[in-house]
């Protein structure tokens, strides 16, 4: 049954190991930029990972593995063929840490230092000692300073738009060679002169945080990003504020070869997001076979309940294997219009059900189109959410609806 199913909507999933093959070729080996993030527990070093590279909070926990005594390593998306690699420093604010170790093995191997630090935290003392180390051991290299957590400047506030730190304009660094490289902007240098952050800043207290910052590590690092990555139920408008503007700035700075890695890399997050869709399609296919069967009941109104129950149930699965935190008002969201819908349109078609055959088709055709439309439409509901982008009801009742009239298609296809 599960077979003749995928055949009527026209489902042909590969073979493992075709999806494989095809997997090595979009995952193919190129120069691999290495990022050294150095900040203390905390600090936000996670979430600019998982911002870069898409994966969740869980896979970045499970994904790091020791390098040094006190460094991790995480290569994306893995350590057989690795597109991008991050070497986290967590021995900061730990007695008697020394940088020597980790600089002895990162110094020829990491493109990039990005130091990490929460904006309104002004106790980096230990930060700073040893950055100074790694900085006099190469001078070259250039170092990038991520102020997150912008928004405990102004708490319970959005963030302002337009977004005000996109207009840094200038910022330098030594090149290889030993010259001062200038790194500009596309909107720069309009006035004639550079801005810092603080210049920038619309709240005081933010102002005032980013100009103690800017003290504190002149000479350490070629540019400042200001950004701020939450998680969508936070509330915030952007979750993913200055996430682009800290991913451009990493461009700025990595050597020519191995820009690319870094520029395609929405290509690679896609095509994992369709690696997850394609594990999904199991679950929303078995659901929507149960939901059928189920309205294929000859009693009227005796389906309504448990089909929807089943369709809770998918939501559930399916934010899983997404990892989303499922809440009542996250399940009332994905569920609610639909089911509501399906249980007006069972209502309606619910007396057919006593001419033999024809009501009983008729609902089971509905129940397994609105079912599978539903885990269609949570695919990628929750695929923009890792994204960062949390789509409305609009948006959601859109895709939702034409999937629906591509289920609804198929039956009518396989009926003529």
């Amino acid at each position: 049954m599960f077979d003749r199913v995928k055949s009527l909507l026209g489902f042909r999933s590969l073979t493992d190991e075709q999806f494989e093959q095809r997997r090595k070729e979009l995952l193919k080996k190129i120069p691999i930029p290495v990022f050294w993030l150095f900040g203390k527990t905390g600090s936000g070093k996670s979430s600019i990972v998982r911002y870069i590279t898409g994966s969740t909070q869980a896979e970045i926990g499970n994904g790091f593995q020791p390098q040094t005594r006190s460094s991790f390593r995480y290569d994306f998306p893995d350590s057989s063929e690795t597109l991008v690699r991050f070497l986290d420093t967590r021995g900061l604010g730990e007695a008697g840490y020394d940088p020597r170790e980790d600089i002895e093995s990162f110094n020829n191997s990491t493109h990039v230092v990005i130091v990490v630090a929460r904006v309104m935290d002004h106790a980096l003392a230990d930060v700073v000692a040893p950055l100074r180390k790694i900085r006099e051991a190469r001078p070259t290299r250039p170092i990038i300073l991520a102020l997150t957590c912008l928004h405990e400047a102004y708490p319970f506030q959005q963030h302002p738009v337009p977004d005000p730190f996109d207009q840094v304009t200038t910022s330098s660094h030594v090149s290889e060679d030993g010259q001062v490289v200038n790194s500009i902007s596309p909107a720069a240098n309009q006035s004639g002169q550079d801005r810092l952050p603080s210049q920038l800043a619309t709240h005081p207290a933010l102002q005032r945080s980013l100009r103690e910052h800017e003290e504190r590590f002149a000479g350490l690092v070629d540019r400042i990003i200001p950004i701020d990555l939450t998680n969508p139920e936070e509330g915030y408008t952007e979750p993913n504020y200055g996430g682009k503007r800290l991913e451009e700035a990493l461009i700025d700075f990595l050597p020519e070869a191995c820009r690319q890695a870094l520029i395609n890399l929405d290509v690679v997050r896609d095509s994992l997001r369709d690696l997850t869709e394609k594990q999904a399609m199991p679950t929303i296919l078995t659901y929507s076979s149960l939901a059928a069967t189920s309205a294929a009941s000859p009693l009227p109104w005796v389906d309504i309940p448990v089909v929807m129950a089943l369709q809770t149930r998918l939501v559930y699965l399916l934010a899983e294997l997404y990892d989303q935190k499922m809440n009542a008002s996250l399940l009332a969201k994905m569920v609610g219009a639909i089911g509501g819908r399906l249980a007006v349109r069972f209502a309606v078609k619910a007396p057919l059900k006593l001419i033999p055959f024809v009501g009983q088709t008729a609902n089971a055709a509905l129940a397994f189109a609105y079912t599978f439309s539903l885990g269609k439409a949570c695919c990628w509901y929750f695929g923009e959410m890792k994204n960062g982008h949390v789509p409305s009801t609009e948006e959601l009742n859109t895709v939702w609806a034409e999937q629906l009239q591509q289920a609804m298609m198929s039956w009518r296809n396989r009926k003529g």
